[in-house]
């Protein structure tokens, strides 16, 4: 297999691409489906919006020089609830079958009238959220290949044979829950049916290759995992079609020998968040399997290192041989934004050091050209990389001296919760059972408007500051005429919970168009944090106490976490991630104490990405929990015992964390609990947890107003786990992606929910 160093400069390479991101370049995608969903385009309009977007990005990524181009990695909503219309084991709950039409799609993923929408989680430590499966026994695995073989056939049609994209069998099991205390993994049998007759049908129809995702296979896995993993690739991996086994996110580690014994044709590895496992997986490899290198990052968007990996792929190559390599992104490319030609406003010198995802497409391709079929590229890569790795903005001094001077003390509260909590109820006066909200109120048409014309240069300062005196006052006086115990100022001066904070805070970029999916319409624009961060001058203090001002009740200042900031920016990779955290946190614990100085006493620090950055192996856990909580803490630790401090969590699996979230020492912790029915308080209990605790009991996901019986019965399950002096009552999440009717009337139930529950403890 060896070849001569002159002879291996010259090689290229099969290239292969994971997944490209699905909302369109300037989020059409997007647009389309709220269009849909308020009944303002047909469903006709919305699946030409989606067949436009699928034939764009095959034939950019056909005429970059990608020769394994993915099909079925778009979806209208989310990839999990696709893979289970596939197989035909949408939940029973629904009774929709395999019969799945747009209307009943979105129902399971949104609400319907007859049940509550599927459960939310985020997708390993990603920001991306998919629909939790919902196991039993009653499931009828008939498949529905419509989709992935409309679009196989779709791109086939354009003279583009792509490689389908599947979820594999165990993975979607694992990603799942039992109904009625079913084990999962024990539906093997009858879903691999389901897999066999949709690799079946694929074949068919030509296909020559099929991706199939198992990013579970670099995650803990049981012995039973691990038998499901044997049983169903000694099936799958005898049909007649090759199958590029992908996992990414991780190591495989203690899971290598399992994946390289699978005997699928080939084999894709992350080699950006674990390039320490390739060496031993060259070694491992099975002698005619192929090796799918994930050599440019798929989640960060940082320029790739070409003359490096290069060196990398070589060296492969002289140990597998050419034939037996394709160069592919870490992971799917949906986690990044689309193309840094759309970033006009991006300072120049920054926006030479990104890239997107069409410009990881040509690095890719640019790689298995190598260095003599593209000499140009390779020299302007190398000098991109040298300028950023000399710019002065990537220390400064003051922030990393402060860190180096911190003591233990920093890290703790004044005095523990007792004591804390007796000294908050004397002083807050707040009823039994308070009633709050997450922090956000709705982002209406005129506020976006208002804010758009501000940023450009439409709207006077003085004009805009007029419009949020008033936005703000509006939503105060709602919220005393709803009752609400503990306000908010509503956050219209804010875009987004973390690009806000990092507009104000030095070391952080902006893109105009960097958006990515974080579920179903929903788009995330993240900050790029290039250098050390630090605060210049105070950020929300104004408002907040503007807002605290209009009322006699206490209001609520809202700021994100450090970890949350961190896990939600796209974040420098050239000092440790703990070390970004901590100079985050050190910045909050400023604005923290300035909002103490300035009357709020009611401080929530959200933390929702907390569980969503854990390492995937437990091995790493205590590691990543040790500095993750210790920046919490430093955030919040400067205030008198007087000061209450809350945090907000949605949407992931809390219970292996619970310690943790206990060292976290908020006084009051809120989380997502409407489509779950408060299961997570379970744990809580059990964990003997004693601070306060505000399960949600309005999920805000779903335009639908939940009745004040339904929340009365949520909130009441709360309280057989839970001491009525423990509980707060609130929604889910921050409201600014819902209407004010809808708002002001779910509220409004929920507050009489909470004073029918009071009276009934009381009497």
């Amino acid at each position: 297999m060896s070849t001569s160093s002159a002879a291996t400069t010259n090689r290229q390479f099969n290239t292969a691409n994971l997944g490209y991101p699905r909302m369109g370049r300037h989020r059409e995608l997007k647009f389309a489906l709220e269009d849909f969903w308020r009944g303002r385009i047909s469903e006709e309009s919305l699946i030409a919006t989606s067949k436009e977007l699928r034939e764009r990005h095959w034939k950019l990524q056909q005429s970059a020089g990608i020769d394994h181009i993915p099909s079925n990695d778009f979806s209208f909503y989310d990839q999990v609830l696709d893979a289970l219309v596939l197989v035909g084991a949408t939940p029973s709950r629904f009774g929709v079958g395999q019969q799945v039409t747009l209307e009943s799609y979105f129902q399971m993923a949104r609400n319907s009238h007859e049940q509550t929408a599927m459960e939310m989680t985020k997708w390993f430590d990603t920001n991306y959220h998919y629909l939790v499966p919902e196991w039993g026994a009653d499931l009828s695995f008939v498949p529905n290949t419509s989709k992935v073989v409309g679009e196989y056939k779709e791109a086939l049609a354009l003279g583009i044979a792509t490689r389908p994209v599947l979820i594999g069998p165990v993975t979607l099991l694992l990603l799942g829950k039992g109904v009625e205390g079913l084990e999962p993994l024990t539906l093997l049998p009858r879903l691999l049916s389901a897999y066999k007759a949709v690799l079946a049908e694929l074949v068919a129809e030509g296909a020559e290759w099929v991706q199939i995702d198992e990013p579970c296979l670099v995650t803990d896995l049981t012995q039973e995992a691990v038998a499901a993993y044997r049983l169903a690739y000694a099936e799958l991996s005898k049909l007649p079609v090759k199958l590029m086994l992908t996992t990414y996110f991780g190591a495989l580690g203690d899971n290598l020998e399992l994946a390289c014994s699978l005997g699928t044709a080939g084999l894709h590895i992350d080699a950006v968040r674990a390039p320490e496992q390739l060496a031993v997986v060259v070694e491992r490899i099975g002698p005619e399997q192929i090796l799918s290198l994930g050599c440019v990052d798929g989640r960060n968007i940082w320029l790739a290192n070409l003359v490096a990996l290069r060196g990398t792929v070589e060296s492969v190559a002289e140990r597998l041989g050419a034939d037996r390599l394709q160069i592919a992104p870490s992971c799917s490319m949906l986690h990044v934004p689309y193309d840094t030609a759309d970033e006009h406003m991006l300072n120049g010198r920054i926006g030479d050091w990104l890239s997107f995802a069409q410009q990881k497409v040509e690095e890719l391709a640019l790689l298995a050209k190598g260095p003599a079929g593209a000499s140009a590229a390779y020299v302007q890569n190398l000098l991109r990389h040298e300028d950023r790795m000399t710019a002065e903005s990537s220390t400064n001094v003051v922030v990393r001296d402060a860190l180096a001077k911190l003591k233990e003390k920093d890290l703790h509260r004044k005095a523990a919760y007792p004591e804390r909590a007796v000294v908050q109820r004397d002083e807050l006066k707040l009823p039994l059972l308070p009633t709050t909200t997450i922090g956000s109120f709705p982002q209406t048409t005129e506020v976006r408007k208002q804010r758009a014309a501000n940023k450009g240069g439409h709207l006077s300062d003085a004009d805009y500051n007029t419009f949020l005196e008033q936005a703000i006052t509006d939503c105060v006086r709602q919220q005393e005429a709803i009752g609400l115990d503990v306000l908010v100022h509503g956050e219209f001066e804010r875009n987004d919970m973390v690009e806000y904070f990092g507009e104000h805070l030095s070391g952080f970029a902006f893109t105009q168009n960097g958006w990515v999916q974080s579920y179903g319409s929903r788009c995330v624009k993240p900050p790029v944090i290039y250098g050390d961060v630090s605060r210049p001058k105070a950020i929300t203090v104004f408002w907040s106490d503007y807002a605290r001002s209009l009322t006699k009740r206490p209001m609520k200042g809202m700021l994100t976490g450090p970890i949350t900031i961190l896990q939600w920016s796209f974040v420098r990779n050239d000092i440790p991630e703990k070390d970004v955290a901590w100079q985050i946190a050190l910045a909050l614990r400023q604005e923290v104490c300035d909002l103490e100085a300035a009357g709020i006493r009611i401080i929530q620090v959200d933390e929702p990405a907390l569980r969503e950055g854990l390492p995937l192996r437990r091995a790493d856990w205590p590691g990543y929990l040790d500095w993750s909580v210790k920046a919490f803490r430093l955030a919040t630790s400067g205030v008198e015992n007087g000061t209450q401090i809350h945090t907000h969590m949605c949407y992931c699996q809390f219970e292996d964390i619970l310690d943790s979230i206990a060292a976290l020492d908020a006084d009051v912790i809120s989380m997502e609990t409407a489509r779950s029915r408060m299961e997570m308080l379970h744990a809580f209990q059990q964990h003997g947890y004693p601070n306060e605790i505000g399960p949600g009991i309005y999920d805000i996901h779903s335009p639908r107003v939940p009745t004040t019986e339904e929340m009365k019965g949520l909130l009441t399950l709360a309280l057989e786990v839970l001491r009525p002096e423990q509980v707060w009552v609130n929604p889910d999440c921050g409201l600014k992606t819902r209407g004010w009717p809808e708002t002001v009337a779910a509220l409004t139930n929920l507050c009489e929910a909470a004073a029918l529950v009071r009276a009934e403890i009381a009497s």
